[in-house]
């Protein structure tokens, strides 16, 4: 009988036979720089340079051709694009290349900042039809190979690679390989992906060997790959827990993983202590899911200067009546009504205040929305200046499957507003 692992034909065939005895396998998927990747398409002439991508969403393409004629984008000299030692502004980066990130430039790090570490470095906005069109292209292809695939974000998806012909050769490498090599025939684009018996541990893996890389990760693998990484690498321990498990002095997986649950329940709750102790052992049942119900809708802007309750009352009122119809256009035309309305303020020395607010009903009225999140503003400080609002709805229904707010009815009549904490000076909000 022919070896599954030597035999193409015959390992395919048998895996499609014993798929219900085949070991878990489950990949994460990583395009590398995606933001940047793309523009790198347009502007070849920039690969290996040091170029990062944010500050807004105004296009350089015109300006640049307006100089050059119709002289096609791949032929603009190095020299006429816009430097980061140029910008002025409050933005943020959302990605950078490889050679950008040796100075220490990282996403979400402001571009000022970035400038004083790198100001040769090349900046240019993000094109988002762009990304969207190249981000469906690459989950298109993926999803052509292994069906079984889990958006998780414009970048990144999970993919099962356990019943899938060729998912089991090589630990899923020889599946892996394919799917690079068919998604850079269509978008000229590499990534990077991991393959492990979970998503814990294949999200992990695929940093391990980036840009376009595969690494492999088997359960035998833990103590020697995942238990010498540090706490923060687990998808699902954030900044403060990471804090905090550094103040009890526990830093890497495998000191959490030394951790008695009991205490690691005691230090975080019992929830979240027991989920560390299993993350830390490279446990995880969470399924691949094709299709997923959102948990929340949001929408926030950073303003172009801080701006003040009292003395910017207009101009933050209209932004914050924007914020909620957006919100509550993104529901509708979703399908979904929502029961809890919060805010996010960041003030002007970068301190955050979330405050929300859970309703008796279900809406996804603009008004309704508008009032909601006003309640929420009542019960935060607004005696410093502000640099980002943010409206955000959660608790969220099907259309068809919650009562819901008429909106001609008075708010009042069904809602009453939550004692005031916190309010400006002369009592007024915007």
């Amino acid at each position: 009988m022919p070896d599954p692992d030597c035999d193409p034909d015959a390992g395919l065939s048998g895996e499609r036979t014993r798929a219900s005895a085949l070991p878990r396998r489950i990949a994460h998927l990583d395009m590398d720089a995606f933001f940047a990747s793309v523009e790198l398409l347009r502007y070849p002439q920039l690969r290996d340079l040091p170029l990062v991508i944010g500050g807004g969403r105004r296009r350089v393409d015109d300006a640049l051709l307006a100089r050059h004629g119709e002289r096609a984008l791949r032929f603009i000299p190095v020299a006429e694009f816009p430097l980061l030692k140029d910008y002025v502004g409050r933005g943020v980066i959302t990605t950078a290349t490889y050679a950008a990130r040796q100075f220490g430039i990282g996403s979400a790090m402001g571009m000022m900042k970035a400038a004083r570490l790198c100001p040769q470095a090349i900046m240019l906005p993000v094109d988002f039809d762009e990304i969207r069109r190249y981000s469906q292209l690459f989950k298109t292809t993926i999803a052509g190979i292994a069906p079984v695939v889990q958006d998780r974000g414009i970048d990144e998806v999970y993919i099962d690679f356990t019943d899938v012909p060729g998912g089991q050769r090589g630990g899923g490498r020889v599946l892996a390989r394919l799917i690079q090599k068919s998604i850079f025939e269509k978008t000229g684009l590499t990534c990077s992906i991991g393959v492990a018996p979970n998503r814990l541990l294949a999200k992990m893996a695929s940093e391990f060997d980036k840009p376009n890389g595969i690494s492999i990760v088997q359960e035998a693998d833990l103590q020697a790959r995942i238990w010498p990484l540090g706490v923060r690498k687990i998808n699902g321990i954030g900044p403060k827990s990471g804090d905090k498990l550094a103040r009890l002095g526990i830093r890497t997986i495998g000191e959490l993983a030394a951790c008695e649950p009991q205490w690691l329940m005691a230090q975080f709750g019992k929830a979240t202590g027991a989920w560390m102790h299993e993350a830390a052992w490279g446990r995880d049942d969470s399924p691949v899911q094709t299709t997923s119900e959102p948990v929340s809708m949001s929408r926030e802007t950073t303003f172009e200067r801080d701006l003040h309750a009292v003395r910017d009352k207009a101009e933050l009122g209209a932004i914050f009546t924007r914020l909620c119809e957006q919100v509550a256009s993104d529901l509708q035309r979703k399908g979904y009504v929502a029961r809890t309305i919060g805010i996010k303020l960041r003030y002007d020395d970068f301190k955050t205040a979330t405050r929300d607010h859970t309703a008796s009903f279900y809406t996804a009225d603009a008004r309704a929305l508008r009032r909601l999140a006003g309640q929420c503003l009542k019960r935060v400080p607004l005696d410093k200046r502000l640099r980002l609002l943010g409206v955000r709805a959660s608790a969220l229904r099907k259309v068809s499957d919650a009562p819901v707010y008429e909106p001609n009815r008075p708010l009042a009549q069904v809602e009453r507003p939550p004692a005031a904490t916190k309010s400006v000076a002369n009592g007024e909000l915007f």
